[in-house]
């Protein structure tokens, strides 16, 4: 594409102002046709010219496009995705149109793994357990030493070399820390990769960024927690299914380990689960990845793409087919 292409945003109304505020429309008029008051949150809506569209800009909330979607949509040549994952939009039928799929997942990586550092450090500082202990007892010794707390040379483990995983690695080069990762997949130069046992075996803080996949499903089981030292702490900001629940909740209720919790599984949490009063955990209600003014870096990344599709360059971050199965 060499000229302004027709374009159509796809998602839920409400996240549009956040993820293209006022300057990233006028960029955006200047990329594409398109009518910057119409967002499309169904497929049905008489006000949509699917036919004319050839580019979508969807985000959370856009419906599956499925065989009806893109028999309507007979020019549609890209998906450029303001959110995370793909797999829920682009379905099978859309694979074998040879839609050019690409999504801001590097972009929402950044808050993720902010929050994921900001945690890590305070877990090895000691922060939580010492602001429960606080709170319960409400007084502390002046200048009293705490053994067992402080970040120099804390071991950390990282499992999944992802995005979020490789920029956490990044984050957290500066510190002097112990670092190492597990990946059956991908390689970081400079990282000293280990098999899962022995990470979990090693690290005082485990810090989950693998993808959701069957192979990955409830990785973190009775077993392979029980391979962590006593008062590590599990941390994880991927997905719930990665760990076995009724298995973590054992081992907290132990004291055994402690967690850091911003994804669950069931997600969210049913009001009785365990979770919310044992001491030992943290929870967050999906907060890590991209809110309020950090959407706006998904729009901007989105613009990004659509500036070298209508320039006729490669998308930067194209999602294929043959990698979903090694993706969130």
């Amino acid at each position: 594409m060499s000229r302004r292409p027709k374009a159509l945003f796809a998602m839920h109304e409400r996240h549009l102002a956040l993820l293209f505020p006022a300057p990233l429309l006028r960029r955006l008029d200047t990329l594409a046709d398109i009518d910057v008051t119409l967002v499309a949150e169904r497929f049905d809506d008489p006000r949509l010219d699917l036919a004319g569209t050839e580019v979508l800009i969807t985000g959370w909330g856009c419906p599956p496009l499925d065989e009806a979607v893109l028999a309507a949509a007979p020019r549609l040549r890209a998906v450029l995705h303001a959110a995370g994952s793909v797999k829920g939009l682009v379905t099978p039928a859309g694979w074998e149109r040879g839609l050019l799929v690409s999504s801001a997942a590097a972009a929402n990586a950044v808050p993720v793994a902010e929050y994921t550092v900001g945690a890590i450090l305070l877990a090895g500082k000691g922060v939580f357990a010492l602001s429960e202990r606080y709170r319960r007892e409400r007084g502390f010794t002046l200048a009293a030493i705490e053994p067992g707390v402080g970040n120099n040379g804390r071991r950390v483990g990282v499992v999944g070399a992802s995005r979020i995983g490789r920029k956490v690695l990044d984050l957290l080069t500066p510190y002097d820390l112990d670092l190492c990762v597990y990946d059956p997949y991908t390689r970081v130069p400079g990282a000293r990769h280990v098999s899962l046992e022995e990470l979990l075996r090693r690290s005082d803080i485990v810090s989950l960024h693998a993808p959701a996949t069957p192979e990955t499903h409830h990785m973190l089981d009775r077993a392979r927690l029980a391979l962590m030292p006593d008062g590590a702490v599990l941390i994880n900001t991927a997905r719930g299914s990665l760990v076995d629940t009724d298995a973590l909740v054992a081992e907290l209720a132990s004291g055994r380990l402690s967690a850091i919790l911003d994804v669950t599984e069931p997600e969210p949490l049913p009001p009785a689960s365990p979770l919310f009063d044992l001491p030992n955990v943290f929870l967050t209600p999906h907060i890590a990845g991209s809110h309020g003014n950090e959407l706006s870096r998904m729009g901007a990344a989105v613009l990004d793409e659509l500036e070298r599709l209508a320039g006729g360059l490669p998308l930067a971050h194209q999602v294929t087919h043959d990698e979903l199965d090694r993706v969130a």
